[in-house]
């Protein structure tokens, strides 16, 4: 191990660096993500804490700043695999809330969360949600984001189109006043895109977590005040 310390997400004490040895059934880029990885400090404390990912620090960051949580809430997940926003809302939300989750990946069971297999582009599955919580949902999550090519404006329309996707389940199963949290990548929702959710909620945000890495393209657009 190096020296170089560093801090936490909760901003207690010092880490010491580690380094990854190198393999040869290893690739360099291989080697780098394993040594992020180990020496990021959201990956340490979430598995500390239990977490499913280290992307729960960001919804978590982002309720912090906006308080999108509420005891007894309807909250549903979209794209929800591996599972840690939905972790993150079932807590919030309490034993009084419901939180549905729903992705094309398989994803553990989650205590507080109801899990469904489907593909979000199917007509029938909003009515199923919806169905699913009880009633219309008040905050709509997504973290969805398409496997990255490394050309940035490619991922950024595949990640936007995913986005869309799940803006659409959102205009179909948020009540009125409702949420809507989503990742998009740099240059976030613009357009007829923006021009849209402009018109379908009151206040309308572009955000980076301090959860989100420094060097990656995500952002968040959180929209509130559903129009209905």
């Amino acid at each position: 191990m190096a020296g170089n310390s560093g801090r936490g997400p909760s901003g207690r004490g010092d880490v010491l660096r580690e380094r990854v040895k190198t393999s040869k059934r290893r690739t360099a880029s291989s080697n780098r993500w394993l040594e992020r990885q180990l020496n990021d400090p959201y990956v340490r404390e979430a598995k500390a804490k239990g977490y499913r990912s280290r992307a729960a620090f960001k919804i978590v960051e982002l309720d912090s700043k906006f308080r999108l949580f509420r005891k007894g809430m309807r909250v549903l997940d979209l794209g929800a695999a591996p599972g840690g926003w939905s972790q993150m809302a079932a807590a919030r939300v309490g034993d009084t809330g419901r939180v549905v989750a729903a992705d094309v990946l398989e994803m553990e069971p989650l205590p507080g969360v109801e899990v469904f297999l489907a593909d979000l582009t199917d007509p029938d599955v909003p009515a199923m949600l919806k169905n699913a919580l009880g009633g219309p949902a008040d905050l709509v999550l997504t973290d969805m984001a398409a496997p990255t090519t490394g050309h940035r404006a490619t991922d950024h329309l595949r990640t936007l189109a995913l986005f869309e996707i799940a803006l659409d389940v959102a205009e179909d199963t948020l009540r009125p006043g409702g949420a809507f949290v989503g990742k998009v990548f740099r240059g976030g929702a613009t357009g007829e895109l923006l021009t849209r959710i402009k018109k379908l909620f009151a206040d309308v945000k572009h955000v980076k977590p301090p959860a989100s890495r420094a060097e990656s393209v995500e952002l968040y657009l959180v929209a509130l005040g559903f129009r209905g």
